[in-house]
């Protein structure tokens, strides 16, 4: 589960003070993280003594984000839609807007006032649009905030406050740097309290999630936090505050933050109005998991197999198939850790690269001219990936289960060739080829899986399947091979096919 926090600041004492500490002038536009203010703060050995010094000197460059929303809502008449409606104060349409705020944090990365923070902190919540947005400083000084730029896909918008006057700010730092188990703080303003500071340590770096890249820490992180800063003991923004891990919504010591190495170009690039442009092949993968490493003796934990290829994409073009397993992208190995998605997301839009394959045991290279990933409005209605399945598969008739053959006794499964008077039952062209699903024992690894009646095997570990004995044939050598699980492919009506792992018993 994901939550979004906000971080808030308190602005203190600046100027003259800090001109006695570090001998910098008075006024002069130097970040709160300077490297020549940092090095009398924290050893180098790792935390100090304590965190007070760090936290005053950078935390007059976060600040506290308000927004007010307009925000549509559906309307609680029960008479909406009928002539009675009007006795209800209902109105047209059976809807009506409200009223919302939200509150998340930011920090200034410029003496003239641009502020980074989430882009969720500043999008309304629901159909709505955001009235106005405030930046409140530590000293309490309120500025009304314009948006300069927003990106969704990241997470990540650029505000910009003209406050008169030069404002402490920061800078990011290499985040790339950071390793796990250094200390670091976050900044924030958890569920409203104001400028709250909390300290933890890197828990993991690179943990990926589809495009995106996280590092994790422990650091207190709560509703409240989103767009704040994360600083490493040389007081370096090595992350912005993003998303938190959490079964109860409150923080369980598993926080995520958008690396300042991504993050900071992005930034740039809203700051002089560019388009964020990201590469796209058009095509839907899972991990290479246990059981399909096993179906198809790979290695584990290395690659990622193709489920769908999108027509007309990249990925089309260089003729990408279904059951492709990528394993190397641009010359980067793809892990968990370096995820396709991710390396793609990072490549240029027209860039020819290298894409390394395995396809029926054998080493393959491509080559695909990157596309444009779409808008993540038109990425929603891509009906790419399979969907839920209709409760009602119209297969009205089951066939009669067989005996106990090897499938199943190994798959806990009973199939039966595919026929145009089955294909008919459950919805797919007659001239579907295959074996169709008629039981599926619920104890087995199949049926924990979500196999069901009326599905399809079209292939098993990449050869065609159309009489149960191609797919006992395909056990049996499975068996000798030493494999613990077969890789099918199974079509359901209504989406696309896809590969599903099976372990054999």
């Amino acid at each position: 589960m994901r939550y979004a926090y906000g971080v808030t600041s308190a602005l203190l004492v600046g100027g003259a003070a800090v001109s006695v500490l570090t001998g910098i002038p008075a006024g002069a536009q130097v970040a709160q993280n300077d490297a020549t203010r940092m090095e009398a703060m924290v050893p180098r050995a790792g935390a100090p003594a304590s965190f007070a010094e760090l936290t005053q000197q950078l935390q007059p460059a976060v600040v506290n984000i308000a927004t007010r929303q307009r925000v549509r809502v559906a309307n609680g008449n029960p008479f909406a839609g009928t002539p009675f409606e009007d006795l209800f104060g209902g109105g047209n349409g059976g809807a009506t807007t409200r009223e919302a705020q939200s509150l998340g944090s930011g920090f200034i990365i410029s003496a003239d006032g641009y502020v980074v923070t989430n882009n969720h902190v500043i999008t309304a919540d629901g159909q709505g649009e955001v009235q106005s947005i405030t930046v409140t400083l530590a000293d309490g000084a309120e500025h009304t905030a314009r948006l300069i730029g927003r990106d969704a896909q990241s997470d990540l918008a650029v505000l910009k406050i003209d406050a008169g006057k030069s404002l402490p700010f920061v800078r990011f730092g290499n985040s790339e740097a950071a390793r796990v188990g250094d200390w670091v703080i976050a900044i924030g303003n958890p569920f409203g309290l104001g400028g709250t500071v909390t300290s933890g340590i890197v828990s993991a770096v690179h943990r990926s999630s589809g495009a995106s890249r996280y590092i994790q820490t422990d650091a207190s992180i709560n509703r409240g936090n989103s767009g704040g800063p994360l600083f490493d003991m040389k007081g370096n923004v090595i992350g912005i505050n993003n998303a938190i891990f959490s079964p109860t919504g409150g923080n369980v010591g598993i926080g995520f933050a958008i690396p300042a190495d991504i993050a900071s170009p992005i930034v740039d690039k809203l700051m002089r109005g560019q388009a964020i442009e990201r590469g796209y092949l058009g095509v839907q993968i899972v991990p290479v998991t246990e059981d399909v490493a096993d179906s198809l003796g790979l290695a584990r934990n290395r690659g990622e197999l193709v489920q769908t290829v999108q027509p007309g994409q990249a990925a089309a073009a260089a003729g990408l198939q279904p059951g492709d397993v990528v394993v190397k992208v641009d010359g980067q190995e793809v892990s968990p850790d370096n995820t396709l998605s991710f390396i793609v997301a990072n490549t240029a839009p027209g860039k020819r690269i290298p894409i390394e394959v395995i396809r029926n045991g054998k080493r393959m290279t491509l080559t695909a001219t990157v596309g444009k990933r779409p808008s993540e409005e038109e990425l929603a209605k891509q009906t790419f990936a399979p969907g839920t399945p209709d409760a009602d598969d119209r297969f009205n008739r089951a066939p009669e289960k067989q005996g106990e053959g090897l499938a199943e006794r190994a798959l806990g499964l009973s199939v039966l060739p595919m026929t145009p008077q089955i294909a008919g039952q459950i919805g797919l062209p007659a001239d579907t080829r295959g074996l169709v699903i008629s039981v599926v024992d619920g104890s087995s690894d199949a049926g924990s899986k979500g196999l069901q009646r009326g599905d399809v095997i079209l292939s098993a570990n990449y050869r065609d399947v159309l009489t149960v004995a191609d797919l006992e044939a395909i056990i049996r050598t499975a068996k000798a091979e030493n494999r613990a699980a077969v890789l099918l492919r199974v079509q359901r009506r209504g989406q696309p096919a896809a590969y599903l792992p099976v372990r054999l018993r």
